[in-house]
């Protein structure tokens, strides 16, 4: 690691058979905790390159717990984390959304690293309980349209860095990786960055994977649509700017979307809104990124459908239904 460390301090990138290599030793335990703090420390010094990116994604899914879904098309709804808004937990929240309009969810997450309640963080809280066996995470997906996979569970390489990245309390590059190394490989993805250049290159990469995806990054900083300001959307077909009002049908401010300072709290709202209680600027975000992923899917003439849809998924309670059901298959 040593020769690689001064490798990349005189400003030289990896190859991609040389970041798949690393990150091997990494989840094999080779390096100590302050040579894989170092190489760390790179990445949040200089922008990760597509042959790194795509090194280090290609030893996550060759090391990773294999699930097989490819008897539904499923959708995963996911933001890189690490852009310091502390804001509830609002892509765990349209996917429920989502699984409520029928549409499959293979939802990943992991523990906050830099914020006060990531997605497993939030579910777990809820009672729902992280495995890796197949056949139950298929009977979830079945039954209740939706299941989640807890990362470290599936990545040994994210569960040995894990320690690392909360002591640093930074976004590092796994935030980038955590989006792309999905173990279910799902159809269609709704992916949420914290900026502009992180938005370019998943592009990039994105675009030679051949799945249908939708980058969204609200131009005020947030990985999510949040209905703070304009949001960019790139997908597939191109890219675009998106107001608010046409997103959400209304402009929301900060301190709406903001998640407590406790995981408690974090909870409670997530709570409130399942159960059709959320606040309107809550509600509001929830269901324009929900409808953004269900307009991914290619299922929804036009954008409007999609959040008409959204919208009688958490009205209904078929949103809520979903979550009970995925709760109670935990018991």
């Amino acid at each position: 690691m040593k020769k690689t460390l001064q490798y990349l301090f005189d400003y030289k990138t990896l190859s991609k058979e040389q970041a798949k290599e690393i990150l091997i030793n990494i989840s094999n335990g080779r390096y100590s905790d302050a040579e894989v703090t170092a190489f760390v420390t790179v990445y949040l010094m200089r922008t990760i390159t597509i042959e790194e990116l795509a090194g280090f994604t290609e030893a996550l899914m060759d090391l990773c717990v294999k699930v097989d879904f490819s008897d539904h098309k499923t959708i995963d709804i996911v933001g890189t984390g690490g852009d310091g808004k502390d804001t509830f937990n609002i892509s765990t929240l349209a996917s429920f959304i989502v699984a409520g309009t029928g549409q499959k969810v293979a939802k990943q997450g992991n523990y906050g690293a830099s914020t006060v309640s990531g997605a497993s963080n939030v579910m777990e809280l809820m009672g729902y309980q992280f495995k890796s066996d197949q056949q139950q995470l298929k009977k979830e997906l079945e039954q209740a349209n939706i299941c989640f996979l807890h990362a470290p569970v599936f990545h040994p390489a994210l569960k040995n860095v894990g320690p690392i990245r909360k002591s640093l309390g930074l976004r590092t590059f796994f935030n980038m990786l955590g989006p792309l190394v999905n173990p279910a490989r799902p159809d269609y993805q709704l992916l949420g960055v914290y900026s502009l250049e992180m938005a370019r290159i998943y592009t990039y990469f994105l675009q030679q994977s051949g799945r249908a995806f939708h980058i969204v990054y609200s131009l005020d900083g947030y990985d999510e649509i949040s209905l703070t300001g304009d949001t960019k959307i790139i997908s597939n077909s191109g890219e675009r700017i998106a107001t608010p009002e046409q997103l959400g049908r209304r402009r929301v401010t900060e301190d709406d979307i903001f998640g407590g300072k406790t995981l408690e709290s974090a909870a409670e709202i997530f709570s409130n809104v399942i159960e059709g209680n959320g606040t309107w600027p809550q509600n509001a975000v929830v269901l324009a990124n929900a409808a953004t992923a269900l307009h991914c899917t290619g299922n929804y003439k036009d954008y409007d459908d999609a959040y008409y849809a959204a919208v009688d998924s958490l009205d209904s309670g078929k949103a809520r239904q979903c979550f009970n059901t995925l709760i109670a298959m935990n018991k």
